[in-house]
């Protein structure tokens, strides 16, 4: 698979990321549910002990997980899986289906390893997505769900609009991850303030979700981060995903379409990231999801002694190709013996 996604890549490359996205999602809807996902799983996903780890009230196999973006409308968790990833969080998933913003609107950065994107949350509506995690059949992985605003929605209203699609999806979701993050929507860029997220997550908590977790900017000040952690400790949460995608432009980046407006992804956020993770481990108990610049075992043992339960990739993937988790799964056990450790728990904030 590594050496046909080098053949590929060229020709995928030579497309608009959109539109190369779209057929790598057709592709693996032709194979769910087959025996060529069989088959794939027998090849790609690493069975051992020492990578099981508990989360949020979810058994994940292994802590490398698929993050929100890449499968909007929960079409192929379970082909996922079989590609050896221990979770797929989808979404995010809006009360009203829309269609996102203007194209283009997805950019490569490929002498940064890096993505923009401003896609603006285009889904099929929280009533879609639901029905069809509802209709099954299961995967066999955890499956998140990552609620959002909808464009429609006034700031004000946006407790009942989070709490309608959290309604529609509450059945089936393993979890929900509660998205107040998204750079690329608008109505987004208050809800980080603490009357909001109090509002938004009170409402969510009165309407039973659990386990509930919330995925934080990493453009947020640290006293704006340590508010929000406040409140993630006030209402009980369960986790804090760290983190969604960047409006900053790091100096070193190469590609001209660095002056794209959107969220920045992948290598150029992975210290940020692991930064932010560290930051939010020290402040709170609830385990955190590290997102931002996995692309290596490496990337994923970062964040995981810096405090993450489990990790999460998409861009990564993009510029990798398919053996990518089994490749980070397989360096993880090498890691974990080089360093002493008898499992992924035991590593989990080493450094912190």
């Amino acid at each position: 698979m590594r050496l046909l996604y080098r053949i590929l890549k060229p020709a995928l490359f030579s497309l608009p990321p959109e539109t190369a996205h779209g057929l790598v999602h057709h592709g693996l809807r032709t194979v769910q549910h087959t025996p060529i996902e069989d088959a794939l799983a027998t090849r790609y996903r690493v069975e051992d002990d020492r990578l099981h780890t508990e989360a949020f009230g979810c058994s994940f196999d292994n802590p490398v997980g698929v993050a929100a973006g890449f499968d909007k409308n929960a079409e192929v968790p379970d082909v996922l899986g079989s590609l050896g990833f221990g979770h797929v969080e989808v979404g995010g998933v809006t009360a009203e289906p829309q269609d996102g913003n203007a194209r283009p609107r997805m950019f490569r950065l490929p002498e940064d390893g890096a993505i923009i994107n401003r896609m603006g949350l285009n889904n099929e509506g929280a009533d879609a997505v639901g029905a069809r995690l509802a209709a099954g059949p299961r995967a066999d992985i955890p499956v998140g769900v990552n609620l959002a605003l909808s464009e429609s929605t006034d700031a004000e209203d946006a407790p009942a609009d989070y709490r309608y699609t959290y309604e529609q999806v509450a059945d089936a979701a393993d979890y929900v991850a509660v998205n107040v993050s998204c750079p690329n929507s608008e109505g987004f860029r208050d809800l980080q303030n603490r009357d909001s997220l109090e509002a938004i997550l009170g409402g969510l908590v009165d309407a039973g979700a659990d386990p509930l977790l919330v995925k934080l900017s990493p453009d947020l000040p640290d006293p704006a981060v340590e508010d929000a952690l406040d409140v993630v400790n006030e209402y009980g949460l369960d986790g804090v995903v760290a983190t969604n995608t960047t409006t900053d432009r790091p100096a070193e980046l190469q590609n001209p379409n660095r002056a794209e407006r959107g969220g920045l992804s992948g290598a150029p956020i992975e210290e940020r990231a692991t930064e932010m993770v560290r930051f939010v481990a020290e402040r709170t108990d609830v385990p955190v999801v590290g997102v931002g610049g996995v692309a290596s075992a490496e990337d994923a043992y970062a964040k995981i002694r810096a405090g993450a339960s489990l990790v999460q990739l998409y861009t990564g993937l993009v510029f990798e190709g398919p053996t990518l988790t089994r490749d980070i799964n397989e360096g993880l056990l090498t890691l974990l013996e080089r360093d002493g450790f008898d499992s992924i728990d035991e590593a989990v904030g080493a450094d912190l």
